[in-house]
């Protein structure tokens, strides 16, 4: 007999329904349903159950609301009892809603319920319908049809265990986000589990296992290009399953508290969800340059001599970093009185500040047992202070959510600071991480539902706190453990802010929506192997998503030995990093940049050029501050209408136009690529037939030198660049470059922003700033073409000491003049004298002056 098998498409949707049978006595029907003009509230009751994980909830409340006309918020809690939330002061919930929401049923009671009601509005493309005997809810696109969430009518909601499923169409929902983990692609695969548990694991290289951050945020990206966003605003640890056409949470506690973002473009839902969970951080300008870290560095002739390696092999080195090597015996606040005396660190500090460079060391969330002050402020378990056990040994952990203990991290970060006056602080430890095991006090530390934790469905006590632990107001471990590593950042921000009265720089490992507005991030305990750097744009590009832009992996790995090759490689790609940082464990043969030739020609290249692209970088800070926008981004955000772009993940952009295809294999001598539609060209050498030119999305194989990544400029865009430089402050005294890549409609765009680099507003009313715009155009007129460059200044009050100005324009992709060719400067004729130069397809003009604060026009006419 033949044994005919099922297709994918039905395979997934038998798995689906699987999943509902498995609890089919579940679900709550509609009791009732009130409408008002600016939300829908609706009462559930309890038509079947399972004794599985508790008792049910009999009685639950919805409550669904656009609160904007690109956010729908959708609620279901307990109606009888309070239960626990993420905070106000954590994500702050708008607390009023429009009043102009059209209700399609409203009003109602038992003896009129029809079969659905529904809230949309005219100037929103959501559209939220609840569906009565037996309830479940669906979120649709109003422009298209397109359902966008659609839960099943198996709704399980206990004292501890909530699930919620939710059907996507097979085939045609790519999905993005839910973190930390270490994955293989970026866009989700199906049979993927996500659980989300901070957690201390040993090793980030592990697959698939809960990592540091919990982020239970994904975007949906449909074909043509229509993307939107999903938020479940809960603390509580939870495993979440993606089967291709489903998505199941299983929430150990809380709500079920969920946000939905319209987009429609992928750069509008992160602009829509950042607004919501906060703004990214202004980073410093500083923090874009090159760092170097080791966990080992043994005293500060160590130090010394790694600056003054960087500086004699000519490689830019921002900032040098100090991993708890520099405390007494781990403590926080100390110095260790032998290999870090203060006499020696201090003029060793003050002589990286008078040459432009920075340090920053590490804190951990925990205060040695015997130095901890008589204070009331530290996490409690039965009634008495937590006694954990990390690097000092016996330890007690600040209750962050309290008051007085992020007035006592003030003032200890304020003391440290009179000693050593360091530039940053670097959060580490605060998931936070213990190394002691716990015996069981109540019901909390053994749930009934064991996520699966570490991959192994570990007790939620492995490596951290117990969850019976208490925070101020009686807030529980077991809620709030999810929360800890944000606040701890938060203060660390606040404290940093009061003492500098400067832009903090804070890199935590712990991260929770929303601390974006605090900190940047780095990807953990990560390994010198190619997965590993492979697997780090995918990190990258998530956190991207989740609002917190400013990110980046350890270049040349954490642990274990690496080679020339894959640090050489790592090296490219690094540089292109959002946030760029070498850091090695101290058992591992010594790899800063410079001590191989082959790594050290790698960094003069590649940080060469991210230095001369820190203005781009710098500008895309500011994009991302006020819209959200990530720097480093994947394909698909600029060309969200190409299918093509939505499973690249070995390249990535920065911005809208700058394309990075680094070499991820050994012994790799070329790298295929994906070119989407346009003109292309080449970063480094600016001739025309060195350009990608295609018409539609295409795979390329390009060349791989031994000591550079391919990075290229899409056609459209315009660069602003500086002349490189060993630090930042000495690469900002040199003038600008533009950078014009000519569409092949002959039109290109960008802008630059500028500011001090370390105020505390970025681009604020009353700050100063500036901010330029800079467009292409090109016509053509009886033979005549003419290209012009032009300047729109939005906002002039920066004004430094040495006024910057534009000193070279460089085209690409001009057409070729039969006649020759005269260039106008602001309707000036550039005369001879001045530096005029053409290669096949790029034109360069040198030897200008123009004052970046004042308008100015270039034109380029060309005779045929």
């Amino acid at each position: 007999m033949a044994i005919v098998k099922p297709s994918g498409e039905l395979l997934r949707l038998l798995t689906f329904l699987i999943c509902l049978l498995h609890h089919c006595n579940a679900g709550y029907d509609v009791d009732s349903v009130v409408g008002a003009r600016s939300l829908l509230s609706a009462n559930l009751k309890l038509v079947g159950g399972t004794t599985e994980f508790g008792p049910d909830v009999k009685r639950l409340d919805l409550t669904a609301s656009l609160e904007t006309d690109s956010r729908l918020h959708v609620r279901i809690t307990d109606a009888d009892h309070q239960r626990w939330e993420v905070p106000q002061d954590v994500i702050p919930h708008p607390t009023s809603v429009s009043e102009d929401v059209l209700l399609g049923s409203a009003g109602m009671d038992n003896a009129t319920l029809s079969s659905s009601a529904t809230i949309s509005k005219v100037s929103s493309d959501l559209t939220f319908s609840i569906h009565m005997n037996p309830f479940r809810f669906t979120v649709s696109r109003r422009s298209t049809g397109d359902t966008l969430f659609d839960t099943s009518a198996t709704l399980i909601f206990k004292d501890r265990y909530l699930e919620v499923t939710t059907a996507l169409p097979a085939g045609r929902a790519s999905l993005y986000g839910f973190g930390e983990h270490t994955k293989r692609t970026f866009r989700l695969q199906p049979n993927d589990t996500f659980t989300l548990w901070n957690e201390d694991l040993e090793r980030s290289d592990l697959l698939d296992r809960n990592l540091y951050g919990s982020h239970p945020f994904y975007m949906d990206v449909r074909p043509g290009g229509n993307a939107h966003g999903v938020l479940l605003l809960n603390s509580n640890g939870m495993d979440i399953l993606y089967g291709g056409s489903y998505i199941t949470y299983k929430v150990i506690g809380g709500v079920l508290d969920f946000y939905f973002f319209a987009g429609p473009s992928p750069l509008a839902v992160v602009d829509q969800y950042t607004q919501f969970i906060g703004r990214p951080a202004p980073m410093p300008y500083w923090s874009f340059g090159f760092h170097q870290c080791r966990y080992g560095y043994k005293n500060v002739a160590d130090l010394e001599e790694v600056v003054a390696g960087y500086a004699k092999a000519k490689i830019p080195l921002e900032g040098i970093w100090s991993d708890i090597d520099y405390m007494d015996r781990g403590q926080d606040f100390t110095l260790d009185p032998i290999n870090f005396p203060v006499n020696r660190l201090r003029p060793f500090v003050d002589r990286l500040h008078s040459n432009g460079q920075k340090y920053v060391v590490i804190i951990d969330p925990e205060i040695k047992r015997q130095a901890t002050p008589n204070e009331d402020f530290f996490l409690k378990r039965n009634g008495t202070n937590v006694v954990g056990r990390v690097w000092p040994g016996e330890v007690y952990f600040p209750d962050f959510i309290n008051p007085r203990a992020v007035e006592y991290w003030a003032q200890k970060i304020s003391e440290f600071r009179r000693t050593i006056p360091v530039d940053g602080l670097w959060c580490d430890m605060n998931e936070p991480s213990n190394f002691g095991a716990w015996q069981p006090l109540n019901a909390l530390d053994d749930p009934p539902y064991r996520i699966n934790n570490s991959g192994t469905h570990r007790p939620l006590n492995n490596q951290t706190l117990p969850v019976s632990t208490v925070h101020y107001n009686g807030v529980s471990e077991y809620d709030a453990h999810n929360l800890f590593g944000l606040y701890e950042a938060r203060a660390t921000h606040a404290a940093l802010l009061k003492d500098t009265a400067r832009r903090p720089f804070v890199l935590s490992r712990s991260t929770f929506p929303g601390a974006g507005r605090y900190v940047a991030h780095w990807t953990g305990d990560n390994s010198a192997r190619w997965d590993e750097l492979a697997n780090s744009i995918n990190t990258m590009l998530s956190f991207g998503l989740f609002g917190i832009p400013m990110v980046g992996a350890d270049i040349c790995g954490f642990r274990g030995n690496t080679s020339q090759e894959l640090c050489s490689r790592w090296i490219q790609l690094g540089a292109f990093y959002p946030f760029a940082r070498a850091h090695t464990e101290r058992t591992t043969e010594r790899r800063e940049l410079y001590v191989w030739e082959s790594t050290a020609q790698s960094a003069r290249k590649a940080f060469g050029t991210r230095y001369r692209m820190l203005p781009y970088m710098y500008t895309l800070m500011y994009e991302a501050h006020t819209t959200g926008a990530p720097i480093a981004r994947p394909l698909f955000f600029s060309y969200p209408q190409d299918a093509d772009t939505y499973g690249v993940d070995k390249q990535f952009l920065l911005g809208r136009g700058v394309l990075v295809s680094p070499v991820l294999q050994p012994g790799a001598t070329t790298v295929d690529a994906y070119f989407p539609a346009g003109r292309w060209f080449s970063l480094y050498d600016h001739n025309y037939p060195r350009t990608v030119d295609t018409r539609t999305g295409k795979r390329v194989t390009l060349q791989a030198p031994v000591d550079s990544a391919n990075v290229h400029l899409a056609g459209g865009n315009i660069l602003p660049l500086q002349q490189p430089g060993l630090t930042t402050s000495a690469a900002r005294q040199g003038e600008f470059h533009l950078l014009v890549a000519l569409a092949e409609n002959g039109m290109a765009s960008g802008e630059l922003f500028l500011d001090d680099g370390e105020s505390t507003e970025m681009g604020g009313v009353g700050g100063n700033w500036t901010l330029v715009k800079f467009s292409c155009s090109t016509e053509e007129s009886k033979g005549i073409i003419t290209t012009t460059v032009s300047s729109h200044v939005v906002h002039n009050s920066y004004t430094p000491s040495r006024a910057p100005v534009i000193g070279k324009v460089v085209f690409m992709g001009l057409q070729s003049p039969a006649k020759g060719f005269t260039i106008y400067v602001n309707n000036v004729e550039l005369k001879a004298a001045r530096t005029k130069s053409r290669t096949s397809g790029a034109l360069s003009v040198s030897g200008l002056s123009l004052a970046i604060g004042k308008e100015f026009k270039i034109k380029v006419v060309m005779s045929h």
